[in-house]
């Protein structure tokens, strides 16, 4: 059965508590802060790690994923340094499989991640979201210059290259998250994870049981009308489901309540089903509601507690069936 878990930062925070009165028992973390690193340690080190790991499992939760990743702009831009930055994901790579953390999520936007021009899009009842328009992306080429699409799958290769066969040794797997938004250049710089095709090309290029997908609905949902049978199609490669809903394009897009987007979430529940998926699943980028923050945008704390509770009732009648 699907896994509903909460993305909870290392820091214990009073979301861990809403979590865990929402019925979550699964966690999806970052990698440890400041306050976890003795010396000299890195946040990829064995000993940090798992002082983390058994904080999230005081609080009650089992660390099901980490998304979070070391620096890899060189990795991804093929510059030289791009060795060493390969080396810290192997390493936490093989500290994960010590710890039994089974899924690692990363991505491969170079320069800069997901992007929203605007963070304050008024939503349902006065609750407010993050929306994109391309016509409000700064023009100004980012510091290291453009890259090009071929340059973004060779630096690509080299990275699954090296870091292939350590996930399989260590019983890791690799789940690449789309680009957010699925456009590309912005800024000059190419984008290559945009496109349902693209991922099937991502998992050819280098068959491997550890080499799979972030399923981000979010951004997957912009890139097809027929989500649920994209779904089916990637069966076993989904390894870890972002479960979220926009309305757009992915040139003017904006987050929705989890109930009021574009995609038949039912079906795509049912999906999951079908193709046995049974790893873990968490809502993402929830609109800020009346009594909440909105600092960071699309994850006020209760916001995802509508999302979780959205999420259970669809997992309940999928199951119940």
């Amino acid at each position: 059965m699907i896994e509903i878990a909460e993305f909870l930062p290392p820091d214990p925070t009073p979301l861990w508590k809403l979590a865990k009165q929402a019925g979550v028992d699964w966690a999806v973390g970052g990698l440890p802060g400041e306050d976890l690193l003795q010396g000299d340690e890195a946040p990829w080190d064995l000993a940090p790690l798992s002082r983390m790991k058994a904080r999230y499992e005081q609080g009650g939760f089992q660390l099901a994923v980490i998304e979070a990743r070391p620096p890899l702009n060189k990795a991804k831009r093929g510059l030289p340094g791009r060795d060493e930055e390969i080396a810290t994901v192997c390493a936490l790579l093989e500290n994960m499989g010590k710890l039994g953390v089974p899924v690692w999520c990363y991505e491969w936007m170079a320069d800069f991640n997901w992007q929203r021009t605007n963070l304050r899009t008024p939503s349902r009842g006065g609750s407010v979201v993050t929306s994109f328009d391309v016509d409000d992306v700064s023009k100004e080429p980012t510091e290291f210059g453009s890259i090009d699409e071929a340059a973004l799958w060779t630096n690509l290769g080299y990275f699954l290259d090296r870091v292939l066969p350590v996930a399989e040794r260590a019983g890791v797997k690799l789940a690449m998250h789309p680009d957010d938004p699925p456009l590309s250049p912005i800024r000059g710089v190419a984008r290559i994870m945009r496109s349902v095709e693209n991922f099937r090309r991502l998992i050819e290029m280098r068959p491997s049981p550890m080499n799979g997908v972030t399923l981000c609905q979010g951004n997957f949902t912009l890139m097809t009308d027929q989500l649920p049978d994209v779904i089916r199609s990637f069966a076993d490669k989904i390894f870890f489901v972002h479960f979220r809903d926009v309305k757009g394009t992915p040139e003017r897009f904006e987050e929705t309540w989890h109930d009021a987007g574009k995609t038949d979430m039912l079906a795509c529940m049912r999906a999951y089903r079908e193709i046995g998926f049974d790893g873990v699943l968490r809502p993402d980028h929830v609109p800020t509601v009346e009594g909440d923050t909105n600092d960071n945008a699309g994850y006020s704390s209760f916001g995802r507690l509508y999302a979780l509770g959205y999420i259970r009732g669809l997992r309940q009648a999928v199951y119940a069936q």
